[in-house]
């Protein structure tokens, strides 16, 4: 198969070269990119059969890429920094996956699934690796030098945001903190059934054991969160409203 890499680090474009020499697989790599623009222009130039395709470019994402293709005739092998545990919890489809720094066999194992599908069978597996890696659906993601962190928002109790960082509080016990704003997960939070009672705070409504008409939250896993003066009135529509569903 005619196939193309990109991938926005050269040491890993290369080192994938490497490997896909060593093992005795008919895949000629005949292009290297390393952002969306150039992928484009390299796609329609060489018409690849197989994409190795890093999730993240440095003009954007792997679902910008595919988004400016009309009709997706290639064959796509992401390339992700994700550790092996999330993606066996996100219960990635057929589409495949290799994991930097891509071993051998892995990659072998999805060079023969891949060869397997049509393009019309991975269209929906695409969607669903966009939603997955896009934070829809009933999780969220968080980004770490080193790593990603997968978190089931039914086990997501509240989120506490402190001086540009925000601290996300698990029924499992554990917390994660990210160098990230509240704000920056407002929306997606919202969607998803938490409220923000408070600038520093969001809480999952699930979670909620009472109110006290002081203005305290009481939360199911004893924690109490302070709800402002302005947002006082909103909270309380939106408690109401929830015990309805």
């Amino acid at each position: 198969m005619k196939s193309i890499i990109v991938e926005d680090k050269i040491y890993i474009r290369k080192a994938l070269i490497e490997l896909l020499a060593s093992i005795d697989v008919d895949v000629d790599v005949i292009g290297e990119c390393e952002s969306v623009e150039e992928a484009l222009v390299v796609t329609k130039t060489c018409k690849p059969e197989l994409v190795f395709l890093d999730i993240n470019l440095l003009d954007g994402t792997a679902f910008d890429f595919l988004e400016k293709i009309n009709d997706i005739d290639f064959k796509i092998i992401f390339i992700t920094a994700y550790e092996e545990h999330a993606l066996k919890a996100l219960k990635v489809g057929a589409v495949d996956y290799l994991l930097k720094p891509v071993d051998v066999e892995e990659l072998t194992i999805a060079l023969k699934k891949v060869k397997k599908l049509t393009t019309s069978d991975q269209k929906p597996l695409i969607a669903k690796a966009k939603q997955i890696f896009n934070n829809e659906g009933d999780h969220i993601i968080l980004s770490f030098h080193d790593s990603y962190q997968v978190i089931n928002l039914d086990e997501l109790i509240y989120c506490e945001s402190d001086k540009g960082y925000t601290t996300f509080y698990c029924c499992d016990g554990n917390k994660h903190v990210v160098s990230k704003t509240l704000k920056e997960f407002e929306e997606r939070l919202l969607n998803a059934n938490f409220q923000r009672p408070h600038q520093s705070f969001m809480i999952n409504m699930k979670f909620v054991d009472k109110y006290d008409k002081s203005g305290i939250i009481h939360l199911k896993n004893g924690t109490k969160i302070p709800v402002s003066y302005r947002k006082k009135e909103n909270f309380i529509s939106s408690l109401f409203n929830w015990n309805k569903t």
